[in-house]
């Protein structure tokens, strides 16, 4: 029985320098602020692994050295700290979206993403000093279109492109129940330019990407005669598609359609570990407003939450301050 004890305590310590190595390796940084980043970095993944709120292969996915590995594990541990920091319990199950909160009766879901880089121009991803980018603003929305279709589908469940067949989704396994919140947690943080140092959410229209992605908000544009070349108004484009390079349209206004209403809304952020110093990160909440289980505003930590309100005949955004605003 000692034997068992003492190689288990000898795989923990293993485990742990595993772990204590990849977070050195991972952040390389000189003087106070790099060992700080190391120290709280490694405490909370550490925490987050003993919390009961990781899947099993968590360590391994935080020790991993591929990029989009540890960060789509990564951002898990950051949204589960910042969800608590805001006093919310969380638990995890084995299987389904990635936390649950229970709050006032009702069971809230959050399903974290953090979409690659794919589709972004070198330049953007790798910025030189000195070299003129422009934003690629269609390429991110792609991106963020894509990451709420792929949560969609988990939730909704999908045709299996291969055979035809069905692949049930967390509502059809009854993880996900009808009048439960599910929201999309979307990490933007591998999509930033200019070398990833600065974090953004918004997109071309000045409105987030989550906006622009669900309620078919499109760049400013101004109206002009055609005759006496005069202006007629200016205001944001309705834009409900957004082509792919291939050709084929992708919507962008998931949010103005029934068929979407079990998600309730999207939190997108921009974190990483200088969350872990005390730098606040931008988040944002985009409400769907046809929602069947309507998310509760401020519920979320967030600066900003946006809103369609619907009228007879139109909509209009609304941007209301989050609990984070100052």
């Amino acid at each position: 029985m000692e034997d068992v004890v003492e190689k288990s305590a000898s795989i923990e310590r293993l485990s742990s320098m595993s772990l204590e190595a990849a977070i050195a390796r991972r952040y390389p940084f000189p003087g106070k602020a790099g060992d700080a980043i190391r120290e709280r970095t490694l405490r909370l993944c550490r925490d987050h692994i003993t919390s009961g709120l990781a899947d099993r292969n968590c360590e391994q996915r935080l020790c991993s050295e591929e990029h989009t590995v540890y960060w789509q594990q990564f951002s898990e541990v950051l949204l589960a700290y910042q969800l608590q920091a805001c006093g919310l319990k969380l638990s995890h199950a084995a299987e389904g979206p990635d936390f649950l909160v229970e709050h006032g009766g009702q069971r809230i879901w959050i399903e974290v993403i953090t979409p690659e880089p794919k589709g972004l121009p070198d330049a953007w991803i790798n910025h030189s000093i000195g070299n003129v980018v422009s934003l690629p603003h269609e390429e991110l929305l792609l991106r963020w279109t894509a990451s709420l279709k792929e949560k969609a589908e988990k939730l909704l469940g999908s045709v299996d492109r291969r055979n035809g067949d069905r692949v049930p989704g967390y509502r059809d396994k009854g993880i996900v129940r009808e009048g439960d919140v599910y929201v999309v947690a979307v990490n933007g943080r591998l999509l930033r330019g200019f070398g990833g140092v600065i974090p953004e959410l918004n997109g071309i229209s000045q409105y987030p990407f989550a906006v622009e992605a669900t309620l078919a908000v499109g760049p400013l544009q101004i109206r002009i005669d055609r005759t006496t070349l005069e202006e007629l108004g200016s205001g944001h484009q309705h834009r409900t598609r957004v082509r792919k390079p291939s050709g084929a349209e992708v919507p962008a206004d998931t949010f103005l359609d029934p068929s979407f209403s079990p998600i309730s809304a999207i939190w997108a952020v921009d974190v990483d570990e200088i969350l872990l110093l005390g730098e606040p990160r931008p988040m944002v909440v985009a409400h769907n407003p046809l929602a069947a289980a309507p998310l509760l505003p401020k519920f979320l930590p967030a600066q900003s939450e946006y809103f369609a309100d619907v009228h007879a005949d139109y909509y209009e955004i609304r941007r209301d301050d989050g609990v984070l605003a100052k």
